[in-house]
């Protein structure tokens, strides 16, 4: 089990730094605007805290979404909330056990917890970048993301369709950050 608060307690601090002028601009995530990533925060934090409780959400899955249009005027404030029921729920030991589902995925508890760990953490470098605001990460959770991120690039080395993209090149004694978002094939140096 694994305390996700530090990271959720980060990224909602960085979401609450946007200003609205960088909603349009370029993230490390190709093809998505910050608006459009803001909007698969809060998705995923929604769909990882129903994972947690085992409860399919309302309708069924409608799969991941990034479009900066659904954000609506409550985001800075909506985000934040759902980061922290998303940490709430993975506390109870329960979350981490059995199966469940996410995004349309059937998986067991103990990876979909590991699975909403590296989203909040990526996508917390991918916003703080594209803000220049500071990253910061508790040093267990960056390891265990790492661990993940290393496990599944292990099995699809050419990068895994709708959550990583291909490896880009660090060297071997980079630093621990650096390594783990060169695995996710994002460019560690990225900047807009």
């Amino acid at each position: 089990m694994l305390n996700l608060e530090p990271a959720t307690r980060v990224l909602a601090g960085l979401v609450t730094g946007v200003r609205d002028e960088q909603l349009p601009g370029p993230t490390p995530c190709a093809g998505r605007s910050l608006g459009d990533l803001l909007d698969h925060i809060d998705g995923l934090s929604l769909a990882f805290t129903l994972a947690a409780a085992k409860t399919p959400p309302e309708g069924g899955s409608p799969g991941p979404s990034a479009d900066a249009s659904r954000l609506g005027p409550d985001w800075r404030t909506r985000i934040p909330a759902r980061l922290a029921a998303l940490a709430d729920a993975w506390k109870d030991e329960s979350s981490w056990a059995g199966m469940t589902e996410a995004g349309g995925v059937d998986l067991p508890g103990e990876v979909a917890g590991v699975v909403a760990l590296d989203e909040v953490v990526v996508h917390g470098w991918d916003v703080a970048v594209a803000t220049g605001q500071t990253f910061t990460c508790d040093p267990e959770l960056l390891e265990a993301t790492y661990d993940f991120v290393r496990q599944s690039v292990a099995e699809s080395p050419d990068g895994t369709p709708g959550l990583f993209g291909p490896p880009v090149p660090v060297p071997d004694d980079a630093p621990l950050l650096d390594r783990l978002i060169a695995l996710t094939g994002r460019d560690p140096d990225w900047r807009p």
